[in-house]
């Protein structure tokens, strides 16, 4: 009898440890809670959100580090797929290459193979957009806003089409930076990918 109790229990240890499934976020200063408290920042939000929408089988694992850049996410990518097994992986990178004028070709190339990654991982990838400043010059914005659209496109992989709508042109919702969100704006952060991350996570 005392057996039978003992593998009941293994059993059911199996099954929870079965039933929790991990989303992983690598990204940038904009995910890393640069600027803000920890417990404003729209990851932990998201958290609470998972909790609120019956979805807390789900686990967050934020790999996101300030200034990183797609370069530096590639590199880092393949040992968070072996330690963390994610069933999801945002990928919120390419602003801090936009910034430093890096080739949109080498961008989108780095983007391109971390989604690979991701799905050769057997997870699936949601790639969130960004946009620089018009000062960089017409032809070199619209080349790295076009990153986004063509590899999601590419790879039939999910989109946030621009991470900051909503944001970037209101008043309070960005630092003095004129590059980070404010605390006031990470709800806005999440509601943009929510729509999107949502259907992903109830599949």
């Amino acid at each position: 009898m005392r057996s039978i109790v003992f593998l009941a229990l293994i059993c059911v240890g199996v099954q929870a440890h079965a039933s929790q499934n991990t989303l992983m976020i690598v990204g940038d200063s904009l995910s890393s809670a640069h600027g803000v408290q920890t417990e404003d920042a729209w990851v932990t939000l998201l958290k609470d959100r998972l909790e609120e929408e019956g979805l807390n089988q789900w686990q967050v694992v934020n790999a996101s580090i300030g200034g990183e850049t797609t370069d530096g996410g590639l590199r880092r990518l393949p040992k968070l797929l072996d330690e963390n097994e994610p069933e999801v992986v945002i990928i919120e990178l390419g602003g801090n290459d936009g910034l430093r004028g890096f080739p949109p070709n080498v961008i989108r190339q780095n983007l391109s193979s971390m989604i690979e990654k991701v799905n050769e991982a057997g997870a699936k990838a949601l790639l969130v957009g960004m946009q620089i400043p018009p000062n960089y010059g017409q032809r070199y914005t619209r080349a790295f806003a076009d990153i986004y659209p063509e590899l999601a496109e590419k790879h039939e992989t999910e989109l946030v089409p621009f991470f900051l709508d909503g944001i970037y042109d209101q008043e309070g919702m960005m630092q003095d930076d004129d590059i980070h969100p404010t605390a006031e704006a990470q709800g806005q952060l999440l509601d943009n990918v929510w729509p999107v991350l949502e259907p992903m996570l109830r599949k």
